[in-house]
């Protein structure tokens, strides 16, 4: 039987994911910036943001070492992953080209 988790990231929309945590300068600045890369790709993407203290074994199943990191899935495929903020013109580039 699969996970909610699992259930989102089988999407065949892009599937974003920011593993953050409250306390985290960093978290803090990538959060507008995600908001503003929905607001610009809309359905062609969905972005859900899990805290790594109140989600500590999904966090280690994907082995998040440091927050931020995002990781995009489509089709329950990891197609792409990386810790500390991007820009949004690199965000939006990432999304695309894995489209």
């Amino acid at each position: 039987m699969k996970d909610s988790f699992s259930n989102i990231i089988d999407s065949n929309t892009p599937v974003l994911v920011d593993f953050y945590a409250d306390w985290c300068g960093p978290c803090k600045t990538l959060a507008p910036i995600l908001k503003e890369v929905k607001e610009e790709l809309g359905t062609a993407i969905k972005i859900v943001k899990i805290d790594v203290d109140k989600n500590q074994p999904l966090a280690a199943r994907y082995q998040v070492r440091g927050v931020p990191t995002m990781l995009l899935f489509k089709e329950g495929k990891q197609l792409w992953r990386q810790s500390g903020v991007l820009q949004k013109s690199d965000i939006i580039h990432i999304i695309n080209t894995n489209k």
